[in-house]
């Protein structure tokens, strides 16, 4: 066991494999990470608010986990593999990172897994949220000031040109803006073309919404709501 042991470090520790190493680390990770964060969330929603014997909603958890583990680990490979792929075949400075190579990747991975993929709750969830934080990071970067590294420069907009005063406006209301559009979209679909929000997130908000509108005893108005 200990040779077996010894050869095993031996490749994991290999300078030459870890390029292909790091791709398999990068799929166990996402893997791990979908399944931490997807069976807590889809444990409670599921159910709370999904109807169904206790068998299926098992059934229903346990394949949200696994679609969202799957997920993550197909991307984290096939980016890692897009970034290897563009390292070695930069024309510019070869073996080495192009100042594009993470978003044609991103674009790869995001296509393949998500953009393909049929739309599902779970494969909307994580898109939405990714797409949720790329708003707030652009809201964040057009207030911050111009940067140059030594070797490419950083994104910038032109709002990053605008007067300090123009800056300082937009980061005070960039946040109150955000979420309250947020809420009053999600609010004025859910009152009028509900069956176009997400399952999950409509059972939900009929719970709160619009079964605390309706109640004939004392019971299911504060202990059981119906």
């Amino acid at each position: 066991m200990d040779v077996l042991k010894d050869q095993v470090e031996a490749i994991l520790l290999n300078p030459d494999l870890a390029p292909l190493l790091a791709i398999l680390k990068a799929a166990r990770n996402g893997a791990v990470y979908g399944a931490k964060v997807r069976f807590p969330h889809a444990l409670v929603m599921i159910m709370l608010f999904r109807s169904g014997s206790l068998k299926e909603k098992i059934r229903l958890v346990l394949r949200a986990t696994k679609q969202h583990a799957s997920n993550l680990a197909r991307f984290a490979v096939i980016y890692k593999t897009s970034m290897l792929i563009l390292r070695l075949i930069n024309p510019v400075r070869p073996g080495k990172e192009g100042p594009y190579d993470t978003f044609f990747a991103g674009l790869a991975g995001g296509y393949v897994v998500f953009g393909r993929a049929a739309q599902g709750s779970v494969n909307q969830q994580i898109v939405i949220y990714v797409f949720a934080r790329v708003i707030l990071a652009m809201a964040k970067l057009s207030i911050e000031p111009t940067n140059m590294t030594s070797t490419t420069p950083t994104p910038t907009l032109w709002t990053q040109r605008l007067s300090p005063e123009t800056k300082a406006k937009i980061q005070q209301n960039a946040w109150p803006v955000f979420a309250s559009l947020s809420w009053a979209c999600v609010m004025y679909i859910f009152r009028w073309q509900p069956e176009s929000i997400q399952p999950s997130l409509r059972s939900s908000m009929k719970y709160i919404y619009v079964n605390s509108d309706y109640w004939d005893s004392f019971r299911n108005f504060l202990i059981h709501n119906t």
